[in-house]
């Protein structure tokens, strides 16, 4: 299971950290001249869609995958725990091959999946792939099968006892493994079924245009215009969005609908016992540890975003925000551009500053061109960081515009990049950490980053600005992804009762964003249609909330680091070398944290009500 999930996951942004930070980014930046800026080279991965090693490597993968299946298929019981071992070995080979390939073809179509050519070759490549994996099923499938006993006794052997940690993951799905035969049909089907859907989906998002004085831009474009310091273009772009997902609101209710009855079948032919159980089991986390974070955050809704919205609406000058107000910037300062050299400086001493370990991996990202970075026609909004394979590096995707909070999020995903490379060396099985913990070393990152900007900032305004900008963010990233989690929560249990009509999806949507936005906004009928954008909820459903946990866990960690812990840097650094191979409990008990504890989420979430006394005080 674990084997097929891992090799699925890639073909649609890979791996944890790979998922567009889109949820939390894609409203919060503003429109600057972008011309000059990097674009990425895929040739660590292949030189083009034509490049022949990309035909060999495919037809390698699926000799040596028909060859491993002739050898190991129906005789893994029988194997000694150093047989076990190599065949465990061989598997990982022939799964980064395709991670490869997958990478290519995913990172090709989200820098430009308006080109109908990318996308053929995006879809070609996904068939190819979910073809050869079909050779391979079985084998999870197998070590599944395997006794425990026997088990236990072949991870005596050192050479089986470096996999443990795969194993251990692979084995949690054993209660909600299917047979072989449906496991292999269910695969099989994926790519004209989920995958198809989410692809309609992304080209979809990439074709709409909106129209805005007299000009036609993209949604991305429009979006930006959000955070506008004009109120007016705030408001014209706000329910300009709002017509153009309106008048294809049936579409994407369908998408919608269609995914979420998908997974039910699939839930039930499992037997989880709720929507988001794969969800945690994936993520390693236990459900009441994710309903613990739930329920903290939601009770904090009024000291948290109740609080700060309202100070914002005093500062605005209004009685009421309107949705478009949210991310807009505060009266009377003006957020500075920032160049793309400047912003590279400010992450760079950031992260050399906290470790110079981490300052070396930071120059590698920025002096090669692993990162694209302007905004551009057919691209993939918002942000993420892409591991792609073990043997290669990581990528990152940007749509920098010059503010701040573009600083933040690259900050954001140069953490996430820095993990992936210091995890590489646990290999392409164990390399990749649950989404819970894939945002941790982003996140801290980010609070470096910005902790860095907030020490040399000596203007009050400005320091206020940043203040209110981090909150903003905080709240982005904490009580706006537990809001989506409760959004899919509702949906999907809702769906049950039969398919679900655009309007009761917008009155899921607007009683979520009431609940955790509080009383000082006024929602107009547009912003009922704002759900369809979220590429979180087509992609992978219930990822949200590992934001909120992973801010959260932060904000506990870096109050560690905070005090003068000793040692921290060394503790920080292993902890992310250890990539999946530790949970989360094993991987926090070092800095005396455990997010069991009820008290934990408490802690993150004082920090955020930290800053916002700050600002009641100014």
């Amino acid at each position: 299971m674990e084997h097929i999930a891992h090799f699925s996951h890639l073909s649609r942004f890979p791996a944890a950290a790979a998922e567009a930070d889109t949820a939390r980014k894609a409203e919060t930046t503003q429109g600057a001249e972008t011309s000059a800026l990097p674009r990425w080279d895929l040739s660590a991965l292949y030189n083009s869609m034509e490049d022949p090693q990309l035909e060999q490597d495919l037809t390698d993968a699926h000799t040596r995958a028909r060859a491993f299946a002739a050898r190991y298929q129906g005789k893994l019981g029988g194997l000694s725990g150093a047989e076990l071992a190599e065949a465990i070995a061989a598997s990982e080979e022939i799964d980064e091959i395709l991670g490869k390939a997958g990478s290519y073809a995913s990172l090709l179509f989200a820098a430009n999946s308006s080109d109908a050519a990318i996308a053929r070759f995006s879809q070609s490549v996904n068939e190819r792939l979910t073809d050869i994996a079909g050779d391979l099923l079985f084998f999870t499938l197998e070590i599944n099968k395997l006794d425990d006993a026997a088990l236990e006794a072949k991870l005596k052997e050192p050479a089986l006892a470096r996999w443990e940690p795969f194993l251990r993951d692979t084995r949690l799905f054993r209660p909600h493994q299917l047979s072989d035969e449906v496991e292999k049909v269910l695969l099989e089907k994926s790519v004209a079924g989920a995958q198809a859907w989410s692809r309609l989906f992304d080209e979809t998002i990439a074709g709409l245009r909106v129209t805005l004085d007299g000009k036609t831009i993209t949604v991305g474009d429009a979006l930006n215009r959000l955070s506008d310091e004009n109120r007016a273009v705030r408001e014209q772009a706000g329910k300009a969005v709002g017509q153009v997902f309106s008048d294809n609101i049936r579409l994407f209710a369908l998408i919608t609908n269609t995914l979420a009855k998908d997974k039910a079948i699939t839930d039930s032919l499992r037997h989880y016992a709720r929507p988001t159980s794969s969800r945690n089991l994936s993520n390693m986390v236990e459900d009441e540890v994710v309903d613990a974070l739930v329920s903290a955050v939601r009770a904090d809704y009024p000291r948290l975003a109740h609080r700060y919205y309202r100070l914002k609406a005093k500062w605005m000058g209004l009685d009421k925000l309107e949705h478009w107000d949210r991310n807009a910037p505060l009266p009377g300062t003006q957020d500075r551009k920032i160049s793309w050299d400047e912003a590279k400086d400010i992450v760079q001493k950031a992260y050399s500053d906290f470790d110079p370990r981490l300052g070396e991996v930071i120059t590698t990202f920025l002096t090669n061109p692993w990162i694209d970075v302007p905004p551009a026609e057919g691209k993939s909004p918002g942000a993420f960081a892409h591991p792609t394979v073990p043997s290669a590096h990581p990528y990152i995707l940007l749509n920098y515009h010059g503010r701040t909070r573009d600083v933040m999020t690259l900050a954001h995903e140069l953490g996430h990049g820095v993990h992936q490379v210091l995890a590489a060396r646990q290999g392409y099985y164990q390399s990749s950490t649950p989404l819970t913990l894939a945002e941790t070393a982003s996140v801290f990152g980010e609070m470096l980053t910005f902790q860095s900007l907030l020490d040399a900032e000596k203007d009050p305004a400005r320091k206020r600005t940043l203040l209110a900008g981090k909150v903003e963010d905080m709240l982005n990233t904490v009580v706006r992804q537990i809001a989506f989690y409760e959004f899919e929560t509702r949906l999907h249990d809702a769906r049950k009762q039969g398919e679900l009509l655009p309007e009761q999806i917008g009155e899921i949507w607007r009683q979520v964003q009431t609940e955790s936005l509080g009383p000082a906004f006024n929602f107009s009928s547009e912003y009922d249609v704002f759900w369809a954008y979220i590429p979180h909820f087509i992609h992978s459903p219930f990822y949200v909330y590992a934001y909120a946990f992973g801010d959260c866990l932060v904000n506990a960690l870096y109050g560690v680091f905070s005090e003068g812990a000793p040692g921290f840097a060394d503790k920080y650094v292993t902890m992310l070398e250890a990539g999946g191979t530790l949970r989360h409990k094993e991987l926090l008990a070092p800095f005396g944290l455990d997010a069991s504890d009820p008290y934990f989420w408490r802690k993150g979430l004082d920090v955020i009500s930290g800053f916002i006394d700050q600002l009641e005080q100014v």
